[in-house]
């Protein structure tokens, strides 16, 4: 199976080799001797969230702070 490189460094890969794979919309990307390997990845949206929320210095206790407030 061919794949083709666009000019801004996309690339389709072929339904035939996808098909192979469980669904997913996102690859993690190595470099193997000079191969490029793609794995597929599940996102975990809780993840992202507590990503997010450590990024913005939202700590467990603000949040069952919040809770607690909002409950009241």
């Amino acid at each position: 199976m061919l794949a083709k490189l666009t000019s801004k460094n996309q690339i389709t890969l072929p339904k035939a080799a996808i098909s192979h794979v469980d669904a997913t919309d996102y690859f993690d990307v190595t470099v193997d001797n000079g191969r490029i390997v793609l794995t597929p990845v599940r996102v975990q949206q809780a993840k992202a969230v507590r990503d997010k929320l450590k990024q913005l210095g939202i700590t467990e206790q603000d949040v069952k702070d919040a809770i607690a407030w909002a409950r009241r």
